[in-house]
């Protein structure tokens, strides 16, 4: 598969590919790099507002082709801690987080680590979250990240996301925790479209934003409850 080629192609070994990953800058094609609208999602498995974001909401950038004029970053830890003894809160929730990290690692190619990453958050929504390995044979990926989780090299990168999360400014409160442009969302993160096509500098505007209004109204009533997971639930 694709995945296992391209390591053997390297002649890597995993801790060799994560430093590969971590330190050298994404490539974006033609369009500048500045011109892409960055934006990051911090989230966590298991977490029903996070899968119901990413599987009604954020797929849509895919949908509508807006994903050519952003840089999405997935960042898998959300509210998790680690305990006194190196183990990492929830053991479920941490197998995922750290399966979907993997899978981000392995498969860089934000099209595919988001469709596996899509289909977990999925059956989070089912109830079905024990049957993430389906994930691997209905997005047709290779099960690489597996190893990945099992070598060790999935808790690497669990804590340098862990890490990042944490040095957040302003701190996050709750997930998802979405950033556009350095600006965070908050309670308004599902309104993300409007954010991008207003922050995106580009000519011309895609056509996902010439139909949205760029004057973007905060839609959080004061009586309302945001639908979010805190910190500590």
């Amino acid at each position: 598969m694709e995945g296992r080629t391209l390591l053997g192609i390297l002649g890597l070994g995993y801790l060799g590919y994560l430093i590969l990953f971590f330190s050298v800058n994404p490539i974006h094609g033609c369009m500048g790099y500045d011109q892409k609208v960055q934006m990051s999602l911090y989230y966590e498995a298991l977490c029903p507002f996070c899968a119901n974001f990413i599987v009604k909401h954020l797929a849509k950038l895919f949908q509508n082709g807006l994903i050519s004029v952003v840089d999405l970053r997935m960042v898998p830890w959300g509210n998790a801690w680690i305990n006194p003894n190196g183990s990492v809160h929830g053991a479920d929730e941490c197998l995922l987080n750290t399966m979907e990290a993997c899978t981000i690692a392995v498969y860089p190619d934000m099209s595919q680590h988001f469709s596996f990453i899509h289909c977990v958050e999925r059956l989070t929504l089912e109830n079905r979250h024990s049957e993430w390995a389906n994930c691997f044979q209905i997005t047709g990926l290779d099960t690489v990240p597996i190893d990945c989780y099992n070598n060790g090299d999935g808790k690497v990168i669990e804590e340098r996301y862990g890490k990042e999360t944490a040095m957040l400014n302003p701190p996050h409160r709750y997930v998802p925790w979405v950033i556009v442009n350095n600006h965070p969302l908050q309670e308004d993160y599902q309104n993300f479209v409007a954010y991008i096509c207003k922050a995106y500098r580009g000519s011309p505007k895609p056509k996902a934003c010439r139909s949205l209004s760029t004057e973007i109204e905060l839609t959080e009533k004061a009586d309302s409850i945001p639908e979010v997971c805190y910190i500590g639930e």
